[in-house]
C-alpha cells in the first residue's frame, strides 16, 4: 500500500501528478471560457475551474518553476506595449503618480477599519490584510509581526480572484470592450500564430524572456520573472529593435498557467472553513474597488489619461494579471502595468517599517 508521497499508480510522483490535473483542469475551463467568447478567456477559465477544483478537494497544484517561466512570457508580452513614442509621454503620468499615493492611503484606511471594525480582526492582520501589495511580503510581514498568516494569505488571494473575476466582465458590459488576447475569444489585428512567427522576432524575445528573467534574479529585483523580461522586452520596442508579440499560442498556455496558479492557492481548504474569510476579502475588496471607481471617475482623463486605464492602474489586482487585462481590453498597458509596479513597490517599502513606527499593538 503506498503512502501519500509515493508515486501514483501511473509512475507520476504526487506533485507532478497535481501539476499534471491542474494544467489540464485550466486548459478545459480556458477552452470553455474560449469557446463562449468570454474576457481573458484563458486566464479566468483556468483560474475558476482551478479554484473550484481545490475547494472540492481535487488534489490541484502549480510548481513556480512552470510559473516562472510563463509569468516571464507575460512580462515580454507587456513589454511590447512600450513603443518608441512611450519615452516623449512619460511625463503624462506625473498625475497619475499623485492619483495612485492618494489611492493606496485612502483605499487602505477603508479596507483596514473595516476588517478592525466590523470584521473584528486584530490590528496585525487587519492592517497587513488591508495593504495592496504582494500576497507573499504582507504574509510575511504579518505573520512576523503576530498576525494571523492564514487569513492575510486568504484576503490577499480571494481579492485577486475576485478582481480579476469583476473587472473584465464590467468593462465589457459597460463599455463594449472585446477583452480578449488572440488565442481565446477573438484574435487581436496584431496576434500571430506560432507557425508564423518570424524566427529573428522569436530569438529577440526568446533572450528578453531568458536573460531579463536570471538577470532579474542576479539583481534581485522585486517580481524578476515578470518585471526582468518586461524591461528587456520593452528596450527592445523602444529601440525599435522588434515590434512583434509573442505567438498568441504561447500566451494562451501563459494564461492558463496563471490562472491555475491562481485557483491552486486555495488547495486544502474546505469551504465551510474560509466561508466567512472569503466573505471580509469579498467586502473589502468591493471597498477598495469602489474608491477605484471613484477616483477614476473623478480623475478620469488628467493629462489624457482615460478613465478605463486609471481604474486598471488603481485596481487591487495582481501586476501581471491586472496588465493582461488591460492589454486586452485594450488600454494604456503601458501605464497600467507602470503603475502597478509602482503600487507594490511603495507598499512592500512602506507597510512594514510604517507599521513598526506606529507601534500597533496585537489586540
Amino acid at each position: 500500500m503506498s503512502s501519500p508521497d509515493t508515486p501514483a499508480t501511473q509512475g507520476l510522483p504526487v506533485t507532478t501528478k497535481r501539476l499534471l490535473i491542474a494544467i489540464v483542469i485550466g486548459g478545459i475551463g480556458g477552452a470553455v471560457f474560449a469557446q463562449f467568447n468570454m474576457p481573458l478567456a484563458w486566464m479566468l477559465g483556468a483560474m475558476m475551474a482551478t479554484t473550484v477544483a481545490a475547494l472540492s478537494g481535487i488534489p490541484v497544484a502549480m510548481s513556480n518553476r512552470i510559473r516562472g517561466p510563463m509569468v516571464s512570457v507575460v512580462g515580454v508580452l507587456l513589454g511590447s506595449a512600450f513603443t518608441p513614442d512611450i519615452i516623449g509621454r512619460a511625463g503624462e503620468w506625473a498625475s497619475g503618480l499623485g492619483i495612485l499615493m492618494a489611492y493606496i492611503v485612502i483605499a487602505t484606511g477603508i479596507s483596514f477599519l473595516f476588517f478592525r471594525l466590523v470584521a473584528r480582526t486584530d490590528t496585525v492582520t487587519s492592517y497587513f490584510a488591508a495593504a495592496p501589495g504582494g500576497l507573499n511580503e504582507m504574509f510575511l510581514f504579518g505573520e512576523s509581526m503576530g498576525g494571523d498568516g492564514r487569513v492575510i494569505s486568504l484576503v490577499h488571494a480571494s481579492r485577486i480572484l475576485f478582481v480579476v473575476m469583476t473587472v473584465p466582465f464590467f468593462f465589457r458590459w459597460t463599455a463594449g470592450l472585446d477583452g480578449s488576447y488572440g488565442a481565446g475569444g477573438g484574435a487581436s489585428a496584431d496576434a500571430v500564430a506560432l507557425i508564423d512567427f518570424p524566427l529573428t522576432d522569436a530569438a529577440i524575445l526568446t533572450v528578453c524572456a531568458v536573460a531579463g528573467y536570471f538577470g532579474g534574479k542576479m539583481l534581485k529585483i522585486r517580481a524578476a520573472q515578470l518585471v526582468g523580461p518586461l524591461l528587456l522586452s520593452a528596450i527592445a520596442h523602444m529601440t525599435g529593435l522588434t515590434d512583434s508579440r509573442p505567438p498568441f499560442e504561447i500566451v494562451a498556455i501563459a494564461q492558463v498557467i496563471m490562472g491555475a496558479g491562481i485557483g491552486c492557492r486555495f488547495t486544502g481548504m474546505k469551504v465551510a472553513h474560509i466561508g466567512r474569510i472569503m466573505a471580509m476579502a469579498l467586502i473589502s475588496t468591493a471597498l477598495m474597488l469602489a474608491v477605484t471607481a471613484a477616483m477614476s471617475l473623478g480623475f478620469g482623463s488628467p493629462d489624457g489619461i482615460s478613465a478605463a486605464a486609471l481604474a486598471l492602474a488603481l485596481a487591487p489586482g495582481g501586476v501581471a494579471e491586472m496588465s493582461l487585462i488591460g492589454l486586452a481590453l485594450g488600454v494604456d498597458i503601458a501605464f497600467v502595468s507602470t503603475m502597478h509596479i509602482v503600487r507594490i513597490t511603495i507598499v512592500i517599502l512602506v507597510a512594514g517599517p510604517l507599521f513598526k513606527l506606529l507601534g500597533k499593538p496585537n489586540r
